[in-house]
């Protein structure tokens, strides 16, 4: 059974390759101060490297995730057409979310907001892949290679920690969480459009 605690590899890429066309326009995290115990838990949440395949206790779990992973391939088709790459996305949006005690539905329209899907996207503040993570969370939590956030599990990995993290911080208040992520706390344009990209993913 996954956890819904949470337990709080690699493609480089030239930067200066990227097309305009693949630069996101979404806000980034602010690098903060972290107490040690805050800094040792979110370490130890991202270092498992295990593949993100998930585990059920029983039948109808594994029948519930059989369920939004048949709806949402379809819907996502025109952003991934090819199938495999298609169902190695969502399993692992559905572990990493799981993992990190997460709505499947919101981290989706995180990444919708955030990348378009886009796995090599880059803001021009210099967050990276799906879900738009700052570099200096590798230094800050990780071993320091940012290029690594262009790997599949490794960039929702960070993402959802980190969101799960300012959720802690705001005491489960996913409209200030959500702001905190974008680095506009406190501001309503970016957790509204999460909100309402959000939708498009409910089964």
């Amino acid at each position: 059974m996954i956890s819904r605690r949470i337990c709080l590899s690699s493609l480089p890429i030239l930067l200066g390759q990227l097309s305009i066309a693949e630069q996101a326009t979404a806000g980034a995290q602010l690098e903060e101060p972290l107490v040690d115990s805050v800094r040792t838990a979110l370490s130890s949440a991202i270092a498992n490297s295990a593949p993100p395949v998930p585990e059920f206790s029983d039948t109808e779990s594994r029948l519930v995730y059989l369920r939004w992973l048949g709806a949402l391939s379809p819907r996502l088709a025109k952003r991934k057409p090819e199938l495999a790459q298609r169902k190695e996305f969502l399993q692992t949006v559905w572990y990493e979310s799981k993992r990190a005690g997460l709505d499947t539905t919101t981290v989706m329209g995180l990444i919708q907001v955030e990348s378009a899907f886009r796995k090599f996207a880059v803001s021009p503040v210099g967050a990276r892949g799906y879900m738009q993570v700052m570099p200096f969370w590798t230094r800050v939590i990780g071993d320091g290679d940012a290029s690594k956030l262009f790997h599949l599990q490794t960039n929702l990995r960070f993402g959802c920690v980190i969101l799960r993290h300012y959720l802690e911080r705001e005491r489960g208040d996913l409209f200030l969480a959500l702001g905190r992520y974008n680095g506009s706390r406190g501001k309503a344009a970016y957790p509204d459009s999460v909100m309402a990209a959000k939708k498009n993913w409910v089964v």
